[in-house]
């Protein structure tokens, strides 16, 4: 019998109806609301206009501008998170010395309040910053950091620094899971430390491996917050995201781009994600 006709399923779904209703008022309803929004004229007159918002939109620079900071930031961003928290996990799981302390040092940056980032990368990466000093001191230029292009390094270096540790947990998590007799197994057989790592460690942390993915993904199109704060609304344009866009239509009360701007947005997410289980669906018949 299938699950919703089991007896107990009316008490499971009175337990689900208070996040079911939640999810429904504060986000799918808005959701839906605004993709109808930004196929009109007017939040107000709601005459349908088709798709002229999404022509005007394409037809600004701004939006072409942040669509493609945005689209850059995550494709270098996310494979550098990736391969760097792997890296790392790796380490951690071996017999490293100072191997809790250092754990422990990686989950710091979850817990650390936005404000204090924001005033420590300041610090930093101000004109007058630590950063600077430390250059001027070795004899060379001062640079300013978040008025040009290095502005963007600075973001991605950020977000590494927050969002690093949680996948560096979640990777070391599925390395213990792996039996470490595979690993003996291999070793007997003449396998190296490479080749260990491609057909055990590779293929074992692949569901781990597809959520860190998506995780990361959606963090990177989450790094807004940070960037406002540091740089504020209008930024150099090396960091003029999507966010900053929609932010400022939102102050200008231009809501027909603003949906339009976010409908897209989550259209493409939507689209990642299903071409990252599309992949990892295929790579799981593939092992099989």
């Amino acid at each position: 019998m299938m699950n919703w006709m089991r007896k107990d399923a009316p008490v499971a779904w009175l337990f689900l109806a208070p996040s079911a209703v939640g999810f429904a008022l504060f986000y799918l309803i808005p959701f839906v609301m605004g993709v109808f929004y930004s196929f009109a004229d007017s939040s107000l007159d709601r005459h349908f206009t088709g798709w002229d918002n999404y022509r005007e939109l394409f037809a600004s620079g701004s939006f072409r501008k942040a669509a493609f900071n945005t689209l850059y930031f995550s494709a270098v961003s996310v494979p550098l998170n990736l391969v760097l928290s792997l890296g790392l996990a790796w380490m951690l799981n071996s017999n490293l010395y100072l191997r809790k302390w250092l754990r422990t040092a990686y989950v710091l940056p979850l817990v650390v309040p936005v404000a204090s980032i924001v005033f420590i990368w300041q610090m930093l990466f101000d004109w007058n910053g630590s950063v600077n000093a430390w250059m001027s001191g070795f004899g060379m230029h001062r640079v300013d950091w978040m008025k040009t292009e290095a502005a963007r390094y600075v973001i991605i270096v950020v977000y590494l620094w927050k969002n690093i540790g949680y996948n560096v947990i979640l990777f070391l998590a599925g390395l213990q899971l792996i039996p470490k007799d595979y690993y003996e197994t291999a070793q007997m057989e003449g396998a190296g430390r490479l080749r260990q790592f491609r057909s055990i460690t590779l293929v074992y942390l692949t569901p781990t491996m597809f959520f860190v993915v998506i995780l990361s993904i959606m963090n990177s199109f989450k790094v807004f917050r940070e960037t406002y704060l540091i740089a504020g609304d209008y930024p150099h344009d090396s960091i003029y995201m999507m966010q900053h866009y929609m932010n400022n239509m939102f102050t200008s009360l231009d809501i027909q781009k603003l949906t339009a701007a976010a409908t897209i947005m989550a259209s493409c997410i939507l689209l990642i994600v299903m071409g990252l289980f599309a992949l990892e669906r295929r790579y799981r018949q593939f092992m099989e």
